[in-house]
């Protein structure tokens, strides 16, 4: 693990998990960008609907642009090629059933980033209690983790349709160290993009980011986390 990167915050690397953060007792970890890079089946149901629609396709790299505060958002981006966009309602509707369809069949692209498995296998071993917080929806969420043979790691799962909030609220990350019987300050969050970290700071917990995920416009290291991560190996010499 690297002392510093440039311009980047210190990467923490002792039992105390720098900062003068103590080492977690609870570990949650946001999904896609973070463990799972979904982009190549999501890219390709986007794709599906738009074609459906008559609309011309939007190719993974602005795919990769557009995801990160859950499936409704995604669609509405790619009907209107902006972030903030808002399409018509009816055919918001239409390309939103369309998606939906395609993706709860969609699974087979999507894969663990390198080092995810073993590290979920290993915090698991060392005692830590482990969650799971997205903004994709419980019936996109469940079956991936399944899929992917990772849903045994997770003693909860808090997706974007569990609360009546999402990431960057920090309710979703209070409600899952309150099933983890743990404290915000003695867990930790791992995301990879500025709702995983602004969700931390609010809920007053510690966060790690990846550098491999799907942060927008720069470096995740420029929303100041606890700890930048090229590997989630690296959690390891954390706890």
């Amino acid at each position: 693990m690297t002392e510093q990167r440039d311009g980047m915050p210190e990467v923490a690397k002792a039992r105390e998990g720098g900062k003068g953060h103590p080492a977690p007792q609870a570990i949650l970890f946001d999904l896609d960008g973070t463990l799972v890079d979904s982009v190549p089946d999501l890219a390709c149901c986007i794709d599906r609907m738009l074609l459906e629609l008559g609309l011309s396709p939007a190719g993974e790299e602005k795919v990769r642009q557009w995801v990160g505060d859950g499936a409704e958002r995604l669609v509405a981006r790619a009907l209107t090629g902006e972030l903030e966009g808002e399409p018509d309602p009816e055919l918001f509707r239409r390309a939103f059933d369309l998606f939906s369809r395609c993706y709860l069949e969609q699974t087979g692209n999507s894969r663990l980033y390198p080092g995810a498995r073993e590290a979920l296998e290993r915090l698991g071993e060392a005692g830590l209690r482990l969650g799971c917080v997205t903004n994709k929806r419980t019936r996109f969420t469940l079956p991936l983790l399944e899929a992917l043979g990772i849903d045994r790691h997770f003693d909860i799962v808090v997706c974007g349709d569990t609360l009546e909030e999402k990431k960057p609220h920090p309710a979703p990350l209070l409600h899952a160290v309150r099933n983890l019987e743990s404290a915000p300050p003695a867990s930790l969050m791992v995301g990879d993009s500025a709702n995983d970290i602004t969700a931390a700071r609010a809920a007053g917990m510690p966060v790690a980011a990846v550098t491999y995920g799907y942060y927008r416009g720069g470096h995740v290291g420029e929303a100041r986390p606890d700890h930048l991560l090229d590997n989630l190996l690296e959690l390891c010499e954390l706890v």
